[in-house]
């Protein structure tokens, strides 16, 4: 996207967050990989910035797999305790422990549900949530649909995932298109389903 189009002002913080932002943001996701990609990152982010996990998402899909949901869920304290001295990661011992244990009740829902594809999307409806959002200020934290897939994962023995979190996790996957009106993204959003 040239720089001269007005991108939501957030993603102009630096060359990663505008990348993330013209390649990925928003755009409708239907790969498990990448839903449990986004997981472990926003349940990583709680209470740092997105810059800093941006900064280690090379070293996330190294230290878990790739992000392959089946081999994380094998992950032992052995691991919990290589990951606690691996640099490339965040390490908080609560958020390395969530992601395995998130792991599990990932593959528990692909079980019941054939994908984990297929049971968050009825969470918006099938299709992605079309908000005319006009500026920052305008974006919400949270909202009833991300309190109900919250409360969903919840139940299910998902940590790090509260309603903040989820909802981030949902606009990072395209659930909801949050890109601003004016984005030059928000179209191109807005025709991928």
């Amino acid at each position: 996207m040239p720089a001269t189009l007005p991108r939501c002002p957030w993603a102009e913080g630096s060359p990663q967050y505008a990348a993330y932002h013209d390649d990925e943001w928003g755009v409708p996701v239907h790969d498990d990989r990448v839903f449990f990609e986004f997981l472990v990152l926003e349940g990583a982010q709680a209470g740092l910035s997105w810059a800093t996990i941006l900064n280690k998402r090379a070293g996330y899909r190294a230290a878990f797999a790739g992000f392959d949901a089946l081999r994380v869920a094998r992950f032992d304290a052995g691991d919990v305790e290589r990951l606690m001295n691996d640099a490339g990661i965040v390490r908080n011992r609560l958020k390395i422990g969530s992601a395995i244990s998130n792991a599990r009740a990932f593959l528990d829902v692909q079980r019941e549900c054939g994908s984990f594809d297929r049971h968050v999307w009825p969470f918006v409806g099938g299709a992605p949530l079309q908000a005319r959002r006009q500026s920052l200020r305008d974006v919400p934290a949270r909202t009833a649909e991300s309190d109900a897939l919250s409360a969903d994962l919840l139940r299910r023995g998902f940590r790090f995932v509260g309603s903040t979190i989820v909802y981030a996790f949902m606009q990072a996957t395209g659930l909801v298109n949050d890109h601003l009106v004016g984005c030059p993204r928000r179209t191109a959003v807005q025709a991928a389903r």
